[in-house]
């Protein structure tokens, strides 16, 4: 699942399963000058959210040119390789969806 939220015109993303929890959290911040996006994650310990959080920030980063946080927390028991790779399939559908057409016009103003 994905929801997000402006606060400001800053933007905070929740990408997350049934099993919620903070994971990972990666800060994607857009340098006008450049045209370059910088991301900077940290990650709990043991966790393995890193790289959703880090592609999803980067990615919303660089379509918005805002700066984006990423809060990740998707947890499987026994995940497979096959199942990771679901998951980052389906995290990217997600973010494309996020970032394409309207529909961050919808998300909801903190």
């Amino acid at each position: 699942m994905l929801s997000a939220q402006w606060l400001g015109r800053d933007l905070v993303i929740y990408i997350y399963n049934e099993n919620a929890h903070i994971g990972a959290i990666a800060l994607g911040e857009y340098d006008p000058d450049s045209g370059r996006v910088s991301t900077s994650v940290i990650t709990r310990l043991g966790h393995k959210d890193d790289v959703v959080a880090q592609k999803a920030a980067y990615r919303v980063c660089k379509s918005t040119k805002r700066p984006v946080c990423v809060i990740a927390g998707v947890h499987v028991d026994r995940i497979n390789r096959t199942e990771i790779d679901q998951t980052l399939i389906n995290v990217e559908i997600l973010v494309d969806r996020l970032v394409q057409g309207d529909f961050l016009s919808t998300v909801r103003m903190g």
